[in-house]
């Protein structure tokens, strides 16, 4: 107060400049102290950068613009950081502020230009780069970006030319060098799936939608294309994926939430239906891919898919003639499958039509060479048919290859009684009953014994003297270890019926 009196001033002014000096020197103490952090975090923030440590460096480079924001380095090294992480959107802001803050920072213009020009903005690009070649006209970096930005606006125009005239092969060349200059333009990539996705190839189309979700902001158009995509395609999956992603950016969404309820239905029913075949129950599984067909209907795939399975599930619980019609049905929908013609070719192997079998095996080794089970089938399916040629103890009896035990000796005691020896008067009769009886004998044997059983349905016949250990000539063994026609003459014998 005695300095106020010896420079005159009033009481109120006094005490009012009293208050400045105050301020000033408590802003400057906290100045000198924010200016020594913010120093600490843009030299961690150089040090993180170059040893990579992006994320780490990113956090210091936060505080150093939230410590000064009128320092345009700083927000131009955060917008290096942006970058180096691939976030090039969020350089940009960075970027814009720097050049505020200085207009005459030519490095800030040639990099937002640089990025602007990925991303295919030509006209703002354009602008920056004309504004480095003003204050330095001799730049060579932003004459040639200049010169790209020019090619790709009309190049632009040419393509949107060529998709409008309905030449989507030409708008795909086009786009390819457009997409070279702006890989990070979501209008050129979505437009370029659209050309594939009327030239009828899906997959290409997947690839050039995929990253537009990350380009453009809720991008639920493309979530919902691509899920519709993979749907089309029975990646029914893939498809549950990015449906579900278009609903995280809005659940209220109707084209979304409206595709979601009939992709997830579907899915869970082929789920479903995979998960019985595991567990072997086969009708079940029959009935859950009926009521595949029945909630899509439309898409090939998916009725395609459920005919191959069911037919692989008419095989497995032996339905022969069930499982030949519906995988004859499959195999002309998809006439390439070598799954189906497996199958069927196991349905006639239960129909003992052993030549259809090797047919179908053949075929199927044709689109699936290196399928082991494929080719051990065709093995299988070709001794059968050799083995057929000769005996097949099947036919012999006249039963099914699934019969069980109890139908097997009942089709033996009434094929021995018919065809017993004594049964028969003549010489010639004799011999050929003796012969039929042997086979019947032997079919008895082989059926009802679970081992002989096995390796006959594996294509041997254990019988055979070429497939037993040692074997070379001989005659046929007799299945009750002697043979009573031997000796001629008349005969007499019992036989066992177990």
């Amino acid at each position: 107060m005695e300095s106020c009196r010896r420079t005159g001033l009033s009481g109120v002014l006094c005490s009012l400049s009293l208050l400045c000096v105050i301020l000033d020197i408590q802003l400057d103490g906290v100045l000198g102290a924010t200016h020594g952090e913010i120093e600490h975090h843009l030299e961690m923030g150089r040090k993180l950068l170059a040893a990579g440590q992006l994320a780490e460096a990113l956090s210091h480079y936060h505080s150093a613009v939230e410590g000064d924001s009128k320092n345009y380095l700083t927000y131009y090294k955060r917008a290096a950081v942006f970058l180096a992480m691939g976030k090039s959107k969020s350089a940009l802001p960075d970027l814009t502020r720097a050049i505020q803050l200085k207009p005459d920072f030519l490095a800030a213009r040639l990099q937002r230009g640089n990025i602007l020009l990925k991303q295919g903005n030509t006209q703002e690009a354009r602008e920056d780069f004309e504004a480095v070649l003003q204050r330095s006209p001799d730049h060579e970096e932003a004459h040639d970006q200049l010169t790209k930005a020019n090619e790709l606006e009309e190049l632009q125009e040419d393509a949107h030319a060529a998709y409008h005239q309905g030449d989507y092969s030409t708008t795909i060349t086009v786009l390819e060098r457009v997409i070279e200059i702006s890989p990070w333009d979501p209008e050129s990539r979505e437009l370029r799936a659209e050309c594939y996705i009327r030239m009828g190839d899906p997959q290409k189309a997947i690839q050039d939608l995929t990253p537009t979700t990350r380009l453009r902001n809720d991008n639920r158009a493309a979530f919902l294309k691509l899920s519709m995509l993979h749907y089309s395609l029975g990646e029914h999956h893939e498809s549950l994926n990015h449906i579900r992603e278009c609903l995280k950016l809005d659940q209220d969404d109707k084209e979304c939430f409206s595709h979601y309820k009939q992709v997830k239905k579907l899915s869970k029913q082929l789920d479903s239906a995979e998960e019985l075949i595991q567990e072997e129950r086969y009708q079940n599984a029959i009935e859950k891919y009926e009521s595949v067909m029945k909630t899509e209907p439309n898409v090939q795939y998916y009725t395609n898919l459920a005919k191959e399975r069911i037919c692989f599930c008419l095989v497995k619980v032996k339905l022969a003639n069930e499982a030949i019609d519906v995988c004859s049905e499959a195999h002309q929908r998809d006439p390439r499958n070598a799954n189906v013609l497996r199958d069927r070719a196991e349905a006639y192997i239960l129909n003992q039509d052993y030549e259809k079998a090797v047919e179908d095996y053949q075929e199927a080794r044709e689109f699936d060479g290196d399928n082991n089970e494929i080719r051990e089938g065709l093995e299988r399916a070709q001794k059968l048919l050799k083995i057929s040629r000769k005996r097949d103890y099947y036919k012999i009896l006249g039963v099914s290859r699934n019969a069980n035990k109890q139908e097997i000796i009942k089709a033996y005691r009434k094929l021995a009684q018919q065809w017993h020896p004594d049964n028969f008067q003549s010489e010639s009769e004799k011999k050929e009953a003796e012969k039929r009886f042997i086979d019947i004998a032997s079919a008895k044997e082989v059926l009802t014994d679970p081992e002989m059983r096995q390796k006959f349905d594996a294509g041997e016949d254990p019988l055979d003297p070429e497939n037993q250990q040692g074997g070379g000539g001989g005659q046929q063994g007799w299945p009750f270890h002697f043979n009573p026609f031997e000796s001629g003459g008349s005969f007499h014998f019992k036989f066992q019926y177990n």
